[in-house]
């Protein structure tokens, strides 16, 4: 907690410093291209990427992500744990709202409490975020103390998903935020508007705590077809873009008037294997029964897949292959894991220890418009698993039909991806191999099991200790990992195309950000 209390200073100083290098500035429009659309303005009321990078240029959080992911202070900017369950935050002084209204203790406990609000008839509510707090009450106007259910160490991660608004909007619904009135945050950006599928308007906050942009104003559009988006960028319709295709990244690094930016991002790309069922329904051994149930078969699965082959020829270098579920740097990320090897002989064998010297039949379903290149890499795992005796037909689909019916259990091998949105292991350890039920493993869609394995994740949630808490998480990961509970594949790269003046540090979220964009001067 004294390092959570140090890094607040830290990033105080820092905040100074980067007011002082940008007040002098000449600031001018920025045009980027997207390649998602908002689908609400409402930070609070659907979780989403293309949202919650939206949101942070609009509103803060008590506290926020860095690029890599690590907490650093924002509308709070020191936190002390008081006890086992209750933490108390001291607030940002001078801060202001968009509307000119003061930024108080108030709007934070009417922020927290207004999520249930925002997430009726949500796809994907910000509740999980919230769940933990018992009671967030204000001690003065510029402190704040929240009381947890149980001792949770992951409340500051949660707390940098909830964006604050004034305390008026308590009670306001969505539905008037989409409509553009009261887009109201403390963020380095103003809302201005909001054409759906379209773009969205931006202007220049000059009261920003953290020191004003480099930009007037930032106009954000979306160009859902890749083509069209390098396109603009080609044309110079735009100053930047996100998502670059793997396709076109490397012809555009090569312009001189263009230049990327690319790191490794948050996303890891996975298989989950039908893990329970006796018989499923498109993976049959000679005898009819699940070959997938074998911890055996699973392994020699993940020894039948050459993933830097498909990094290097598919994603044309953006991506970073996988044997766990988090990429380094990440807390709970354990170096005792070693890296995926291809080895298909050893996967043959394995096979036939298995008591499948032939193989087996499998038909392995993913989707073809969800991910970068997601058809063609189900289609190299296809060929992959064929070559060692697996005989396997593959079926992509679209994902709007895709996930609903993997959710239903309608396939027996899936691909999936999931972004460790936290910032830490447990966030996407939970999701994807906690025991299903309606208290957890909601994406574990192989129904992976394992006591010890919830066990130990159980405990790393309710240990306070960093040090702890990262050791029982790392232990939870080689469990999970020892019985092939999901198959990673690999972290999906973020990369970005830019006019060769401009610079922007790679968020490990994928997040576009104007404010952390510049102009050399």
């Amino acid at each position: 907690m004294r390092k959570s209390v140090l890094a607040g200073v830290l990033s105080s100083a820092l905040a100074t410093l980067f007011v002082f290098n940008t007040a002098s500035a000449q600031a001018a429009d920025l045009k980027i291209g997207l390649a998602a659309s908002t689908t609400s303005m409402d930070p609070q009321f659907y979780v989403g990427g293309a949202n919650s990078a939206m949101a942070r240029n609009i509103f803060d959080g008590l506290v926020n992500q860095d690029e890599k992911q690590h907490i650093t202070p924002a509308l709070a900017v020191s936190w002390k744990v008081i006890n086992d369950t209750t933490w108390e935050f001291a607030l940002r002084p001078g801060v202001k709202f968009h509307d000119g209204s003061d930024f108080t203790a108030k709007d934070v406990v009417a922020s927290v409490k207004r999520v249930a609000l925002a997430s009726k008839n949500s796809p994907s509510a910000y509740t999980p975020y919230v769940n933990d707090i018992a009671d967030v009450t204000e001690v003065n106007p510029l402190t704040v103390r929240i009381i947890t259910k149980a001792p949770t160490p992951l409340l500051l991660n949660n707390l940098s998903r909830v964006a604050i608004l004034p305390a008026r909007l308590e009670t306001v619904g969505s539905q008037t935020l989409n409509e553009g009135k009261d887009v109201i945050g403390t963020g380095p950006f103003k809302f201005v508007s909001w054409t759906p599928d379209d773009n969205v308007v931006l202007a220049r906050n000059d009261q920003y705590w953290g020191g004003k942009a480099q930009w007037d104003k930032v106009t954000l559009r979306v160009f859902k077809n890749p083509s069209a988006r390098v396109a603009a960028m080609r044309s110079g319709d735009v100053d930047m873009i996100e998502s670059v295709p793997t396709a076109d990244g490397r012809d555009l690094g090569k312009q001189t008037s263009l230049h990327l930016e690319s790191v490794a991002g948050n996303r890891i790309l996975y298989l989950h294997p039908d893990q329970d069922r006796d018989v499923s329904p498109f993976a049959k051994g000679p005898d009819g029964s699940n070959p997938l149930k074998k911890r055996e078969v699973r392994e020699a699965m993940s020894l039948a897949i050459n993933r830097q082959s498909i990094v290097d020829r598919i994603m044309d270098g953006q991506g970073v292959p996988a044997s766990q579920l988090v990429p380094a740097g990440y807390f709970g990320y354990t170096p005792s894991i070693p890296a995926a090897v291809y080895d298909p002989a050893k996967a043959k064998q394995l096979l036939a220890q298995a008591g499948y010297p032939d193989g087996f039949t499998l038909t392995f379903h993913a989707s073809n418009d969800r991910y970068p290149n997601d058809s063609k890499i189900a289609q190299a795992l296809g060929q992959m698993f064929s070559r060692v005796g697996i005989k396997t037909d593959v079926v992509t689909m679209p994902g709007s039909v895709y996930f609903s019916r993997a959710s239903k259990r309608d396939f027996s091998l899936i691909m999936g991806g999931a972004a460790i949105e936290t910032g830490e292991a447990s966030g996407v350890l939970g999701p994807l191999l906690e025991t299903f039920g309606p208290n957890g493993g909601q994406g574990n869609r192989g129904r992976y099991s394992n006591p010890e394995f919830d066990k130990t994740l159980a405990k790393a949630r309710e240990t306070l200790d960093d040090v702890q808490r990262e050791k029982l998480l790392q232990q939870a990961t080689e469990i999970a990992m020892k019985d092939e509970g999901t198959i990673p594949l690999l972290f999906l790269s973020y990369t970005w195309a830019m006019k060769t003046p401009y610079t922007y540090v790679g968020r490990s979220d994928g997040y576009t950000l104007p404010y952390f964009v510049h102009e050399k001067q």
